[in-house]
């Protein structure tokens, strides 16, 4: 059968009304469409400009931004962005029908450039598409790699790196420590080792150092860049603004560091370590024929990159900015230090099997979470098929970001919303499961972070040993109005300005509880 195999079945007669028909038919179709969305009740939007849409007001801190348009627009608004219609909710109620009672309408992900490369054509499990394949891979690391028997079992390793952190800051006390740069090291440290087997402190790439990459591969997974708006000529406009370079970069520095960590477990001559990491777990997996999915090497560095990402980067963002509010509010961190010292007595450091008995250092988490969520827009969803939310006609391929930011401060919602108060949480019954939709730190549904209990597992043993070990002063003449708090905008929402405080070395004697 040839390319013309159908044609030459035809009478000639019924060929030539056929082509005749088929433009006139495809003309009635697109009318058809263009009515039907003109017909439909599309939510509130801004004014926009030609080609570029709304994406003039979008600033450098998207969640501010399309949290002052809602003031005017309300909790619902579409806008365009680019080329892609992109749809804000910024409330409690609209959340839960996209994260829950939607669920299934808007649970794909856009096909972002950047994820799309560094995810090795979306392998990984955050940013691939609704399917089959996101299903099977979402089993296998909630089943075999996310598990709290799993968390606990790397104990060890986040007892002996934070050991090291205390260590390291009582050798600068009483000068002025990095508490940025030190926690993003033992989070990097200890993911590490639970992810590789190793650590890599000091570790150098090819092109530059460990935290440079990871900035840079956060802004890239953020889907706020040219290409993402304007799919048909984005990418000139990447390799215009240098986008492409700093893509391909990360991705090679990345892609490398795997492979070198892989081809390590593989070595037939590797001692057989004393505990099992992450890679080894997915090595053993990959050995089992009677899995749906069968893992390769792209498979594994897709989730190599959602662990080394996400772990380190939320971890230690959520910890600066609990250690930042607590240097801000005074009160707070007396409370949070009489709660710790009181539990724990005279030992040189708090054990992780002893974190369940702080309440309060539960609600400070709590608390930063509410006021810093990561990824303070979630990660976007995506619409699969036509839909319905707030009573609006939403179609499909329309981008969705839950404001999870806006909502954590919504007045109507939080009293004294951007006021540093953990009692809020007492008693509340409110947590980090994704089930309060006005609180959305981990997201909800389908495409909820897995990893939500070795993230918290991990802030809280860091936080309750950094607050237990010392009392932490603003540098000379700071006052608590001085600490900056401004934010930097990325997948995950940084302190923009590094925090740095002064250690002094808890002594019993001096205690006065």
């Amino acid at each position: 059968m040839g390319f013309f195999s159908f044609s030459e079945t035809l009478p000639p007669w019924l060929l030539t009304i056929t082509l005749l028909t088929l433009p006139l038919l495809y003309t009635l179709f697109t009318l058809l469409t263009k009515q039907n969305k003109n017909t439909a009740k599309l939510p509130p939007s801004p004014r926009k400009l030609p080609i570029i849409g709304n994406l003039h007001q979008v600033g450098e801190i998207p969640h501010y931004t399309f949290w002052k348009l809602s003031q005017k627009l309300g909790p619902i608004m579409l806008l365009q962005l680019g080329q892609v219609p992109t749809l804000v909710v910024s409330t409690p109620e609209l959340a839960k029908e996209v994260l829950k009672t939607r669920d299934l309408d808007c649970c794909t992900r856009p096909l972002s450039r950047g994820q799309r490369k560094l995810s090795y054509n979306f392998l990984d499990l955050a940013f691939s598409p609704y399917g089959e394949y996101w299903r099977e891979m979402r089993k296998l690391c909630v089943i075999e790699l996310f598990t709290a028997k799993r968390v606990q079992s790397f104990w060890h390793v986040r007892e002996s790196e934070v050991e090291h952190l205390i260590s390291t800051i009582a050798k600068s006390a009483p000068n002025p420590v990095d508490l940025s740069d030190m926690i993003f090291s033992v989070t990097n440290n200890v993911i590490g080792k639970i992810a590789f087997g190793t650590s890599h402190r000091g570790n150098q790439f090819e092109y530059g150092k460990l935290k440079d990459i990871i900035d840079d591969a956060m802004t890239l997974l953020s889907g706020f860049s040219p290409s993402d708006f304007f799919p048909g000529v984005g990418s000139v406009l990447d390799l215009a603004t240098g986008l492409q370079w700093k893509l391909e970069r990360c991705f090679k520095n990345l892609d490398t560091f795997f492979q070198k960590v892989l081809e390590e477990h593989l070595d037939p001559t590797r001692p057989k370590p004393k505990h099992e990491d992450i890679i080894d777990v997915m090595l053993g997996l990959a050995k089992d024929r009677t899995t749906v999915l069968h893992l390769a090497k792209d498979h594994m560095k897709a989730v190599l990159l959602d662990i080394f990402l996400g772990s380190v980067d939320t971890s230690s963002v959520t910890m600066v900015w609990a250690m930042a509010e607590l240097a801000k509010n005074p009160r707070a961190m007396k409370k949070v230090q009489d709660e710790i010292r009181n539990c724990i007595g005279r030992k040189p450091k708090v054990d992780e099997t002893e974190i369940h008995n702080l309440k309060y250092l539960n609600l400070v988490i709590k608390e930063t979470l509410r006021l810093h969520p990561p990824a303070s827009l979630l990660i976007p969803h995506e619409t699969i098929r036509q839909t319905k939310i707030g009573g609006y006609d939403i179609f499909p391929k329309t981008r969705i970001l839950v404001n999870a930011w806006a909502i954590g401060r919504d007045p109507k919602i939080w009293d004294n919303p951007e006021e540093f108060i953990p009692e809020r949480f007492e008693n509340s019954g409110i947590d980090y499961k994704g089930q309060n939709f006005e609180y959305l730190p981990f997201g909800s549904g389908r495409r909820s972070c897995p990893g939500m209990t070795m993230a918290i597992t991990s802030v809280e043993f860091n936080v309750a040993n950094l607050l237990y070990c010392f009392d932490w002063k603003l540098p000379n003449g700071m006052e608590v109005g001085d600490l900056n708090m401004d934010e930097e905008f990325g997948l995950n929402i940084r302190k923009k300005v590094p925090l740095k405080l002064v250690p002094v070395k808890y002594n019993w004697e001096d205690y006065k509880g």
